[in-house]
Order: structure tokens, then C-alpha cells, then sequence
């Protein structure tokens, strides 16, 4: 049996605009409409999406996960965060939480468990080793980016996503000549949930161990327990820090692992965001006690908490997205989630134009809508987010007071509990985020996964190439093919490996000796990194299509988001905080030797200025960018 058919029904209104751009797109693609026209058809595809592309992870029989009942004994969530995503909505509690399973963004029809024959046609391990492998000294950087943008999308996902994995293991087969290490490769099976339905014999439900929400959960945990443990005294309601000289860093335990919501994947880059956003609550504790004296701590942490979550909602989705998405339709359509069509400056002077309109006035306030199936976060929302090509070899490291070049350090020599190494040295905070604001990431193509990330030893001792585990992931969860992912968007689907590839006859050559001519076996992951991309674009409109439903339902279907915008569930001073603040703030309130070389910046995620000493730099072997 498939997932229950999504019940939104677009109006006849929406229903006649999605057909005219329909007719539109045949002759000129949204991407090549002028900016507001283009931001027009942008918000029918989405509207065509929520009709056609959410799908429960549930089957429809039965009153199972996120439908089961449970009654809100603490009326303390009422206006506050759970942190294990309970209560987000009171209709039905337990959505979004964590346990509950991944949906779809196709029936579950399209999305079956894998026959051996699949899992393992063609070889993920040979795939990875043709198509991902990044040779010394070709490094391909992402120039309108810098290195902060590749730790924020971690930093987030953290926040959202995380399987569990079971005892069952896959012994992966490694194709002939293959030098890995002692011929043999092993990674633990993701667990599937438990059988509630026949249908999920044949296309089984994974959990999320993370919430779905917008919650930061990777610096608050996904569990009350969890969460009581990270901060201090209630009394002042704020999170745990160490004070080391001019520095605040995060707790660690005996083992030197960090205390936070969420440290797997460790290194310097989550190291910085999280302290950052940790000083980031703590401010707003010391905000909210100066105006409410006799506020509890309990209702400053919760109340914080919110604000903070609030506004690392609104770095990514008016910042962070317009970054990696540098096309003015995006532009348009990015803040447009957020301050609506009218804009932030009419919005701030005025508040919401339209009590209910997300196109007119945003989706903050506008009223929550899950547009007819229980939200959660999908396996193809986990799918488009695998981009570790962003990862660079090395970092150059370069002092925040004057650009003096410091140090260049490997990516690798950061992971895990020596994430604090360049911290060790030396380098200040201020420092390491000036040296990620003018360091270039990696571009999300083919041939350019960090080679340490496809020969990395984990804590636990598990030796893995993350190319074939992101590949294999995708096929163990049933996540369809590249052709067919995108007919199930109503994309075209290309008919030869030259029209995948744009035109690009060598690549086209290498794909298909890879799948032995067969251009309905490409992964999404590697076709989508085949594919030409949109001018201006970060990753594929294949990967985009998931992205425009997904980041819009993230914000509509959060109860402290869509719903309860209001002075009562944030105070006065907390909505003021979000509205009236962005990452250049939070970088500048916490690290202020930052403030004068992101005077002029547009976007902390793009290239910033340079110091005068870095412009001196001359970096063989880094991906630092030399000069603005």
C-alpha cells in the first residue's frame, strides 16, 4: 500500500497560473523570466509541488507515529520548544519529533526497498572512485562562496536530519584492482523502523533520531534530558560555556568530546558555529534578564531558545539560500519567504500587510499549513543535502587584525576531538572566521570530493569512503534513479548521456562506460552533479525542485514560526532581535575585531574583503581566494 495521497488541492486561481507557466517553461524556463515573473512561477511550481510531492512515511490504515495521540501535561509547551519536537502541534503531537519517521517526496510506490541486483548495480565503490575522486592539486573552488557557507549547510542539517543504524552490515563489494586496505569495506545497515503495516515489508520507514523542526537541536539536543545537561544553573537560563583568557569555548567530556545537542562529523568548522550560537543565546539571556528582572530562568531559556532558533531560520533563508542560490529570481523568492513580496522595510514599518498571505507578507505569521500530510523531513530532502564537495584540503589561516597569513592547516587535522587545533595555535575565534570568510569552498560537481572524506577513520573505528556511502545510502533508502527522481518533479528526463551532461561529450563518455550505456541507472547524486547548472547556482535545479518545497514547508508548518509570531510567545525585545539582526550582527556582537572587514559586505556567505597582509598571500596550495 502507498503513503496517503496528499489532500491540498490547489484553487482554480492556482490551478490556471500553473498552467499558463506550464506553457510558459516550454519556450523560456522560470530561470530566464524577468525577476518577478520568474518569482511568479517560481511560487506555482511550489504550489504544484505541495499538491503532488509530500507524502506521509506512514501507511494511511492505521492511527501510527507522528497520528498517535498524547496528551500536553506541561502547559509549559504551550509557548515553548520541546526538545524532543513534541507538541509543535497540538493536533497531533508527536509530528516532527524525534523517532518519528522520514516521509517522501514520492509515493512510497516509487520508493521500494532495493533488490540486491539494485543496491549494487552499478558499484558504488567504482562509481566514487570514477566520478568523485579529487585528484592532487584540482581542487575545483565554488568562487562566489566562502567557507562559512560550506560549515553553515552542515551546521544546519545537524539541526535536521540523522538516521539510526542498525547490526545488520553490508560488506560492500570493492571492484577489481580496488586499493583499499585489506580488500574489504563495511558499513552498518540503516535501521528500519518497525513493521506497522504490510507495505512496509516492501517499502520500509526509517526514523529520524533528530527533530524535524527548526529548533537547533544540534546545540540543545534532541532530548529534555539531553538539554538539561548543556546548561547552567536554571537561574539564568543559559547554556554551558569554559572561559579560557579572552575565549569561551564549549564544554567536553573526559574523552575531549564536545557537549553539544548534536557532535557527530566534528570539526573546526562546527566547533565555531556552535560556540557561536551558543554565545548567540546567552546574549539574548542577558537581553531578556536586563528587561524582565523577575522572569524565571526557565522562561529566559525558553524564550531564548526561540529567538535563537528563530533567527538562524532567517540567516538561511534570507542569507545563507540567496548565497548559494546567486540568481535574482532566487533573490526575490528567498526574502520573499520571509518579509513577503512587500519587503522588509514596508514589513518592519508596518508589520504584516496581509494577516494571512506567505506571497504577500511572508510565511513568519502567516498561519500554519501542512498542506495535507503530517510534515516531517524527507529521505529526498536528506538526499539534495549531500554535498561534501564543499569540503576543501586544506585552510589557510590568517590573523583577523591585520590579514597576516598564520598557518595552513588540512581539513583533516581538525576532525573530531582535535577540532580545536588551530584554536591551540594560536588563533583566536575572531581569527578562524575571518580565515573561513575569504577561503573558497569546494564546488558541488563531479570529481571533487576531499579525498580525506573517501578515506576517513572514524572515532568508533569504522574506515569508510564517503562517496560510496552517500551513494549506497541512497539506493538502501529508495531513492529513485536520476530519470526517474526527476519525472516523479514532472522534470524532463534526458534521453542520452550527451543531453544529461549538457553537451559535455567526455563526461557523457565516462558515464556511460559506468552505466554500461544505461542512463536510467545514474544516481541522482552523480547525475545531478553531471547536469549544467542554472547560472549563479551552488547545486542542480534537480536537487533546487526538493529544496523550494522542503524550505518553504520547514517555516508553514512550525507552530513558532508560521503560527505564534507574536510579543507574547518571544516578547517585544525577542522579535526585535530576530527582525532587526542577521549573521553579520551575531559575528560582530560576539567577535567585534570583525566589524570593520564586513562593513561593506552584502552576504557574510559570499567572498569577504581582505585584510591588506592577506592580500599578500600568495597560497600555493590553499584555496584562499587572492583578492577581491
Amino acid at each position: 500500500m502507498e503513503s496517503p495521497t496528499p489532500s491540498f488541492q490547489a484553487s482554480l486561481i492556482q490551478r490556471v497560473l500553473i498552467s499558463t507557466f506550464h506553457f510558459v517553461n516550454r519556450f523560456i524556463p522560470w530561470y530566464k523570466l524577468p525577476s518577478y515573473i520568474g518569482a511568479i512561477n517560481l511560487d506555482a511550481l511550489r504550489i504544484e509541488l505541495r499538491a503532488n510531492n509530500l507524502h506521509d512515511g506512514y501507511a494511511s490504515s492505521a492511527a501510527q507515529g507522528n497520528r498517535i495521540d498524547e496528551p500536553l501535561t506541561d502547559k509549559r509547551f504551550l509557548n515553548a520548544r520541546n526538545s524532543d519536537g513534541k507538541f509543535n502541534s497540538l493536533e497531533l503531537p508527536r509530528m516532527g519529533c524525534s523517532g518519528i519517521r522520514f516521509g517522501r517526496n514520492f509515493s512510497r510506490v516509487h520508493t521500494p526497498k532495493p533488490t540486491d541486483e539494485e543496491l549494487w548495480n552499478p558499484n558504488p565503490r567504482m562509481l566514487s572512485e570514477k566520478f568523485m575522486a579529487r585528484e592532487s592539486g584540482t581542487f575545483i573552488p565554488a568562487t562566489s562562496l566562502n567557507l562559512l557557507a560550506a560549515a553553515w549547510i552542515q551546521f544546519q542539517v545537524h539541526d535536521w536530519v540523522n538516521h539510526e543504524s542498525s547490526d545488520e552490515i553490508y560488506d560492500i563489494p570493492l571492484p577489481p584492482g580496488d586499493k583499499w586496505p585489506n580488500d574489504h569495506m563495511t558499513l552498518p545497515h540503516t535501521k528500519p523502523d518497525s513493521t506497522l503495516h504490510p507495505s512496509d515489508v516492501t517499502c520500509p520507514g526509517y526514523k529520524n533520531t533528530n527533530t524535524g523542526w527548526w529548533d537547533g537541536s544540534q546545540i540543545y539536543g534532541s532530548s529534555e534530558a539531553a538539554t538539561q545537561v548543556l546548561r547552567t544553573t536554571h537561574a539564568d537560563g543559559k547554556l554551558l560555556l569554559t572561559k579560557e583568557g579572552r575565549e569561551s569555548f564549549l564544554p567536553r567530556d573526559a574523552a575531549g568530546n564536545v557537549m553539544t545537542g548534536f557532535n557527530d562529523n566534528w570539526w573546526i568548522g562546527m566547533e565555531m558555529l556552535h560556540t557561536l550560537f551558543a554565545l548567540e543565546h546567552n546574549a539574548i539571556c542577558d537581553t531578556l534578564r536586563g528587561s524582565y528582572p523577575d522572569m524565571p530562568g526557565d522562561t529566559i531559556f525558553d524564550k531564548a531558545r526561540l529567538i535563537n532558533c528563530a533567527l538562524m531560520a532567517k540567516i538561511h533563508t534570507v542569507e545563507w539560500t540567496p548565497a548559494i542560490l546567486a540568481h535574482p529570481t532566487l533573490q526575490i523568492g528567498m526574502n520573499a519567504n520571509w518579509w513577503g513580496l512587500v519587503g522588509e522595510k514596508l514589513t518592519k514599518l508596518l508589520g504584516r500587510i496581509s494577516k494571512t498571505s506567505e506571497v504577500i507578507s511572508g510565511i513568519p505569521g502567516s498561519g500554519v499549513d501542512h498542506f495535507g500530510v503530517p510534515y516531517s523531513l524527507t529521505e529526498e530532502f536528506v538526499s539534495v543535502y549531500r554535498m561534501h564537495a564543499l569540503v576543501p584540503n586544506d585552510i589557510a589561516f590568517f590573523s583577523a587584525v591585520n590579514g597576516e597569513h598564520k598557518s595552513t592547516i588540512p581539513v583533516e587535522e581538525t576532525l573530531f576531538t582535535e577540532s580545536q587545533k588551530p584554536l591551540d595555535d594560536g588563533l583566536s575565534f575572531a581569527d578562524t572566521f575571518y580565515s573561513f570568510g575569504i577561503n573558497y569552498p569546494g564546488a558541488i560537481t563531479n570529481f571533487n570530493y576531499p579525498n580525506f572524506l573517501r578515506d576517513l577513520t572514524k572515532p568508533d573505528g569504522q574506515h569508510l569512503d564517503m562517496g560510496t556511502v552517500d551513494l549506497l545510502r541512497d539506493r538502501e533508502r529508495g531513492v529513485p534513479r536520476y530519470n526517474e527522481f526527476r519525472r516523479l518533479l514532472r522534470m524532463s528526463a534526458p534521453k542520452t548521456f550527451v543531453e544529461l551532461t549538457g553537451g559535455n561529450t567526455a563526461l557523457a563518455q565516462q558515464l556511460s562506460d559506468a552505466y554500461d550505456g544505461n542512463i536510467e541507472l545514474v544516481d541522482t547524486l552523480i547525475g545531478s552533479h553531471s547536469e549544467p547548472l542554472i547560472k549563479g547556482f551552488g547545486f542542480s535545479e534537480t536537487a533546487f525542485r526538493i529544496f523550494i518545497l522542503m524550505a518553504s514547508r520547514r517555516l508553514k508548518s512550525d507552530r513558532f514560526i508560521a503560527g505564534q509570531w507574536n510579543a507574547e510567545t518571544y516578547t517585544k525585545e525577542g522579535l526585535h532581535w530576530v527582525q532587526y539582526n542577521g549573521m553579520k550582527d551575531v559575528l560582530g556582537r560576539h567577535f567585534p575585531e570583525l566589524k570593520e572587514v564586513l562593513k561593506e559586505s552584502k552576504n557574510v556567505f559570499a567572498p569577504w574583503d581582505k585584510l591588506p597582509e592577506s592580500l599578500k598571500y600568495g597560497g600555493v596550495e590553499t584555496n584562499a581566494p587572492k583578492g577581491k
